[in-house]
């Protein structure tokens, strides 16, 4: 069984017991559990896909908060040749770990 869900303005394809990292989810604490309802598509293992228009109604998935931290920093470095000018900068993303508890339809 799988679901595709949709959490800010990204989908994530997930099963039970899958780990993923998410955009930071403000109002969280470390060890919440989350109910989302934001559904896109659910396959219930047995040959039959439920797409939702835009959600599946009634489907729920379950995910627990493991904790929140920051991805791998990503170095900006701009040159212009010749021109004696270049700048670097670096960026740290916040994310949210969460675990994938149950998928409900």
């Amino acid at each position: 069984m799988y679901a595709i869900i949709a959490i800010g303005s990204h989908q994530y394809k997930v099963a039970e017991h899958d780990v993923i990292f998410v955009n930071r989810q403000t109002g969280t604490e470390k060890d919440a559990s989350l109910t989302l309802d934001n559904v896109v598509l659910v396959n219930d293992g047995k040959g039959k896909v439920h797409i939702g228009t835009p959600t599946v109604t009634g489907a729920t998935v379950e995910v627990k908060v493991l904790e929140h931290l920051k991805a791998d920093k990503v170095i900006v470095f701009k040159k212009k040749r010749r021109k004696g000018y270049q700048k670097s900068n670096g960026h740290r993303q916040a994310l949210t770990q969460l675990k994938i508890e149950k998928i409900s339809i």
